[in-house]
């Protein structure tokens, strides 16, 4: 099923192919508190080959906990977040679901960066709880 987004000016736009998605992966770490200018983001992770991004994007890389470049990518016209790519996430990239009607219905599986966790914020229930970002196998 493909999933259509776009960021709040609507000029640029978000097109994923070929992924059928039944989680959610929210963070909490500081740098996403900072992009989205919240307390967290909700996240799908896309194959990049089955992601399209089209509109005036800007992109802003800084080094993540791991000391490795994360790259984000947002409007560059209204400044919303769209997603980030890293070393880390390989042929994959995560997605921000808030610029996606469809993803309000579809579970938190887990949650990374609880050690940020907004105090008022309680853990989601069933989802899986992890310190920071989890190792890689």
């Amino acid at each position: 099923m493909p999933h259509s987004g776009s960021c709040l000016c609507g000029q640029t736009k978000i097109e994923i192919t070929g992924e059928s998605f039944t989680q959610q992966v929210i963070c909490h770490c500081t740098d996403y508190r900072h992009t989205s200018g919240s307390a967290f983001s909700a996240n799908i992770i896309v194959a990049k080959k089955n992601l399209t991004i089209t509109g005036p994007v800007k992109e802003y890389t800084s080094p993540a906990d791991s000391g490795n470049p994360v790259t984000r990518i947002f409007c560059g016209t209204c400044g919303s977040p769209i997603s980030h790519y890293s070393p880390y996430f390989g042929d994959n990239q995560p997605v921000q679901t808030g610029n996606f009607m469809d993803f309000a219905d579809i579970p938190i599986s887990a949650e990374v960066y609880v050690k940020d966790r907004w105090v008022g914020l309680g853990p989601v229930q069933g989802a899986v709880q992890w310190h920071g970002m989890p190792q890689k196998s």
